[in-house]
């Protein structure tokens, strides 16, 4: 409402004023996102089949086949106990890595981060939302391979608050890292139709080279430092640390769980992601006017 006062200029009446939301911008823009982002994977029955499903199809596939075990020393823990723990990483680097590489070329195909950035919004808004929408699918999809393992495949769970802890981090630390890992290899792939192609082998590849599948005992020296500049071997082997007999290190390639050097390798990915993401991002596809 306005009121003129005697000097004939309209006044804005304090109470017509539409209150200010409350939240900075980024602040609504990420929660505004990250709705979206959720809704739409959870609708989307590839990126459900493919992100979230099929770490648990395998999962189920070799715990039901493998019925060997592994001794080292006295200690004698089945394979499929083994393998659990890195198909629990693999779970890991699916939504992470996989999901977020190939969602963010389709939405740049599609013209939709164009929008977005010029819309007005902080652009980190976008970035943010995908890191919580992987966080959010990760803890859905580490829970049911967990429940799976433990309740049909009698997975034992940590006996003490550090192993608990130790699962915490390597679980957060490794979804960072992959998810950064993701953005980054966005900027290189061209085009959406090389978006599965480009993405999908790197992802399996690094499951056999990374001790998911079979004991790193066993792998090629040559493959086992490529395995190790990458975030899934330190996840599987972090989280081997977990589930795993304290013997069982020694059947490690350096006989140790190396916790610290997983946490520094997987540190180095947050930050090396974050910088190649900053530096070589796309807010538009090649299509896209």
């Amino acid at each position: 409402m306005q009121d003129v006062r005697t000097t004939g200029i309209p006044v804005m009446d304090p109470s017509a004023v539409e209150p200010r939301r409350p939240g900075s911008p980024l602040w609504r823009a990420t929660v505004a996102l990250t709705k979206a982002e959720l809704r739409n994977f959870f609708r989307n029955k590839m990126q459900l089949t493919f992100v979230l499903l099929f770490p648990i199809l395998l999962l189920v596939v070799f715990a039901s086949l493998f019925s060997g075990s592994v001794k080292v020393g006295d200690e004698t823990v089945p394979l499929k106990q083994l393998m659990m723990a890195g198909i629990i990483a693999a779970g890991v680097m699916s939504t992470g890595f996989q999901g977020v590489a190939i969602d963010i070329v389709l939405e740049r195909d599609k013209g939709m981060i164009r929008r977005l950035a010029t819309a007005p919004m902080p652009r980190a808004a976008y970035f943010i939302a995908k890191i919580v929408r992987v966080l959010v699918t990760t803890f859905v999809e580490v829970a049911i391979l967990l429940s799976i393992s433990v309740f049909a495949y009698h997975l034992p769970l940590p006996g003490t608050g550090a192993r608990w802890l130790t699962f915490g981090w390597v679980i957060l630390l490794g979804t960072f890292a992959c998810t950064l890992m993701g953005m980054a290899w966005a900027g290189v792939i061209p085009s959406g139709p090389a978006a599965t192609p480009m993405t999908t082998p790197i992802f399996l590849v690094l499951q056999f080279i990374s001790g998911v599948f079979i004991t790193l005992s066993d792998t090629p020296k040559w493959m086992l430092f490529v395995g190790e500049l990458f975030p899934l071997k330190w996840m599987a082997q972090g989280l081997r640390s977990v589930f795993l007999p304290d013997v069982m290190k020694y059947g490690e390639p350096r006989h140790s769980w190396e916790l610290a050097t997983g946490a520094i390798v997987m540190g180095a990915w947050v930050v090396f992601g974050t910088f190649v993401t900053w530096r070589t991002f796309k807010w538009r596809g090649p299509k896209v006017i």
